[in-house]
């Protein structure tokens, strides 16, 4: 677990691992043989790392799977790995490499390197294929990050900030086209949730297909969500639950939904609701992975 979590200046090798995805096992291994990364000392003798370790041990990361090996990495100073990553960088790169750019971009609050990446990945794979294979996945990066305290808020803050303005876009960007298929979803998220990039998506994902959205945003009160709900006589819900404080209050606001909408598909998603075990009426729906919502929206 990191310390001093507001600047992150400071990491213990369990960060180093869970950020980078080599083992403390190893990376104690290469400070004792190769010398690569030297740690210090708090005024208690903790050992800790710091934002330069942290890139360097990215960067060999990066190398290492690209062929290189380790004692080749061992006779090159900073300045030399950070050139070979950028070399690398500068071919067609594949997905994991894409989510480890992602996370050096997210650590270091490097904007232009964030736009860059997602410039690259766009215009090759187009938006959809980009959320897809390199945001959804990155995103995942980010909760286990989040949860091991690996990442603080300004990190986990500035990252999504730049994801919704790329969802917004591009939701923007997307023909509004209805067909007599169409179905009519709401969109939104339950009072005291701002995490809202699942509904995005989603937003994105259904009106592609030529769908009828109501978009509501964040922390939505639930006498306005039945007040939308009577007046445009949607076909379904579509909510995600990723910061509920407690088990007893999302299934308790489940089962709210369900008694309150009988006739309309609910759709849930998001940490609170995935894998929790609770217990769902027959028009309710837990959209468990991408693949799911896909299927809700061709359907």
């Amino acid at each position: 677990m990191c310390f001093n979590i507001h600047t992150m200046s400071k990491y213990s090798i369990k960060d180093l691992e869970q950020l980078s995805g080599i083992k403390a096992h190893t990376l104690r291994i290469w400070e004792q043989r190769f010398n690569f990364i030297n740690p210090q000392r708090t005024d208690t003798n903790i050992r800790f790392y710091d934002d330069k370790d942290l890139r360097l041990v990215l960067n060999i990361s990066l190398l290492k799977d690209h062929g290189y090996k380790i004692s080749e990495i061992a006779q090159m100073d900073f300045e030399q790995v950070a050139q070979e990553v950028l070399s690398i960088s500068e071919k067609q790169l594949n997905y994991p490499d894409q989510i480890q750019a992602l996370t050096v971009s997210m650590i270091e609050l490097d904007e232009d390197a964030f736009e860059q990446i997602m410039s690259d990945n766009i215009a090759q794979f187009g938006f959809e294929n980009t959320m897809l294979h390199i945001i959804y996945p990155f995103l995942a990066k980010i909760g286990t990050l989040w949860i091991t305290g690996s990442i603080g808020p300004s990190q986990e803050h500035f990252i999504t900030q730049l994801i919704r303005q790329k969802l917004m876009v591009a939701i923007d960007n997307t023909p509004r086209t209805l067909k007599p298929t169409s179905r009519r979803f709401i969109l939104y998220s339950p009072e005291g949730e701002y995490h809202d990039i699942a509904i995005l998506f989603a937003y994105f994902i259904l009106k592609s297909r030529n769908h009828k959205v109501y978009f509501l945003g964040q922390s939505l009160p639930f006498a306005d969500l039945e007040y939308i709900v009577n007046r445009h006589q949607p076909d379904a819900i579509f909510t995600a639950l990723t910061s509920f404080p407690t088990h007893k209050d999302v299934q308790s606001y489940v089962n709210r939904l369900s008694k309150t909408f009988p006739k309309l598909d609910i759709y849930l998603t998001g940490m609170q609701v995935i894998g929790q075990g609770l217990d769902i009426e027959s028009n309710t729906l837990i959209v468990n992975k991408v693949q799911d919502l896909l299927e809700i929206a061709q359907s």
